[in-house]
């Protein structure tokens, strides 16, 4: 996140596709620049964002990347947002959707909140991943790292009252705006029902968007849900 060109902080995204077009899925905290809880700026400098930098996949060439800037306003005087906030909640829900416009020479890999993957068992204890760049570092090139934690709240609940559920996971700061996967390299696999299936290979699971962790003492992490992050695309 930039300020005229200038690096505020850094952070996670990951493409979904609308009926009008990509779009870019991360947390409304990155692009506002702001806290969540009481809307002060959370760069050292003072200021907020009014573009991003999006690190995507070189087209026809994957290990390579190239970075385009995207605004964050359609106005100079930074009054008109770009992004698109969850159509029912609005502000309170810490996911935003940036429509992408520079997109020349880039290959999209994009998750359907809609189809998030084999109907995969996935409850308390289970294990999870947050793939993204904590402290903006890398695991070589533009991949991201693999923190891999556990589901740490019933997924039929919601927490707080919203969309969320909760990972217990050495997360830090760069992270927000990571996609949560439930990953599985294979073998005997358990579904939802209980039953069993068998896979040749690794099958995932969108499990939704990782926010920040719910204090600053504590490893346990805010995890908005594929069905909220599924509201907002189909609101696009």
């Amino acid at each position: 996140m930039r300020f005229n060109g200038q690096t505020l902080s850094t952070g996670t995204g990951f493409i979904s596709f609308s009926k009008k077009g990509p779009l870019l899925i991360t947390n409304r905290h990155n692009l506002t620049g702001r806290r969540q809880d009481n809307n002060k700026p959370m760069s050292s400098t003072g200021g907020v964002p009014n573009e991003v930098a999006v690190y995507h996949n070189l087209k026809g060439h994957i290990g390579s990347w190239l970075c385009k800037l995207e605004p964050l306003y359609s106005d100079l005087d930074n009054s008109r947002k770009r992004w698109i906030e969850h159509p029912a909640l609005g502000s309170r829900a810490d996911i935003v959707a940036l429509p992408l416009t520079q997109l020349e020479n880039v290959d999209l890999y994009p998750h359907d909140p809609g189809k998030p993957g084999e109907d995969l068992m996935v409850g308390p204890a289970d294990t999870v991943s947050v793939v993204g760049f904590p402290f903006g570092i890398t695991a070589g090139g533009c991949f991201p790292v693999w923190a891999t934690g556990f589901i740490a709240s019933e997924p039929f609940v919601d927490f707080d009252d919203l969309p969320i559920q909760l990972i217990d996971c050495r997360s830090r700061q760069g992270q927000s705006g990571s996609p949560v996967i439930a990953y599985r390299s294979g073998g005997s696999v358990t579904m939802s029902d209980g039953s069993a299936n068998v896979y040749n290979g690794p099958v995932c699971k969108l499990i939704g968007i990782y926010s920040g962790r719910i204090n600053a003492e504590s490893d346990i992490g805010i995890v908005w849900k594929a069905s909220a992050i599924f509201e907002l695309v189909s609101s696009v």
